[in-house]
């Protein structure tokens, strides 16, 4: 019997009963509601607050853990030892030209060029604002001996681009790699980079060293399994979070969720206090995808923590290229 999640015709699926996706009526719509009530966001690029990166170089110590911010949802982690990249993007637009799609309001905060030796690179799902084609190529080019973790179905984008080292992993399947756990866990979510959908699988990522233990959420909507995660996986010390891409609700609610429902998300996954938890928001302040402004999301974010009575030190709102010791 094959998981809940896996498609009996093939590929995938989310298993929640109430998880529907995105379909291309609704893009339509959408696309007409922009049309003839466009929503102009008056944000100026470069505007958003950004600091002087503070990671070790080449890595950190053994018992030490960090991450910088480079913008979106790519971070620099510094973890027992070893230096792991997520959602890898430096290219100007997140779309499948260079002419068109999306642009950076922000630059990388961290210069290509400097990066230090990375050892990891951790995957959540093919879409073009988290896995960039020539980002890979210039990463497999620099850092030939970086391993790669992907989700079910994405090894052959990677090999063809140049990856040697390409592990791919079902939810819930883990990997020991030189003294990390990194571990593959649900989302909800989709896959596709043209007009077929959900070939390849969605996830995220939990990574566990001996001092520290830290969850990269990817995209995802609100599903029932967080309190699952911080069950099995749990307790964490961060937790990168999504807070944005989240309107219109009516057609982005069954896959990325919105502040509110992040910090609802993160107070499942830590039962309820958040404890010595910090949560870091991501997935915001770089690339305009849908409708809400700018600057709205981490405003609500820190009013939903807020209102939850959680510590206002834990929530890590990071400017581009600022580092956080953990």
């Amino acid at each position: 019997m094959p998981p809940s999640h896996h498609s009996p015709d093939g590929g995938f699926r989310n298993p929640w009963p109430k998880a529907t996706q995105p379909v291309f009526t609704g893009m339509l719509r959408w696309a007409v509601t922009r049309t003839v009530k466009p929503r102009i966001d008056r944000t100026p690029r470069g505007s958003f607050p950004t600091a002087t990166p503070g990671f070790e170089r080449p890595r950190a110590a053994l018992d030490a853990a960090s991450l910088t911010w480079v913008g979106h949802a790519t971070f620099l982690i510094q973890i027992g030892g070893k230096n792991i990249l997520t959602d890898p993007i430096w290219s100007n637009r997140c779309s499948p030209v260079r002419f068109a799609g999306p642009r950076r309001y922000m630059p990388p905060a961290i210069p290509f060029e400097e990066l230090p030796p990375i050892d990891l690179v951790l995957l959540t799902h093919d879409h073009y604002d988290h896995l960039d084609a020539p980002t890979v190529q210039r990463l497999t080019a620099a850092h030939s001996s970086a391993r790669w973790l992907v989700p079910l179905g994405l090894v052959q984008f990677i090999e063809q681009r140049g990856a040697c080292e390409i592990a791919e992993l079902d939810w819930w399947a883990e990997l020991e790699i030189d003294g990390l756990n990194v571990t593959s866990v649900p989302a909800q979510h989709f896959s596709g980079r043209g007009l077929k959908r959900n070939l390849s699988l969605w996830c995220g990522w939990v990574v566990r060293s001996t001092g520290h233990t830290l969850y990269f959420v990817g995209d995802t909507g609100r599903h029932t399994s967080f309190s699952e995660i911080g069950a099995r996986l749990g307790p964490f010390d961060t937790v990168i979070m999504p807070i944005g891409a989240y309107d219109p609700r009516w057609f982005m609610a069954p896959v990325h969720i919105n502040p509110e429902e992040a910090v609802g998300s993160f107070v499942e996954l830590t039962g309820g206090s958040g404890r010595e938890c910090s949560m870091v928001p991501m997935h915001w302040g770089t690339f305009k995808l849908t409708d809400e402004p700018m600057t709205e999301p981490p405003e609500r974010a820190r009013a939903a923590w807020e209102a939850n009575g959680l510590d206002p030190e834990r929530l890590w709102v990071m400017g581009h290229g600022e580092t956080r010791w953990i």
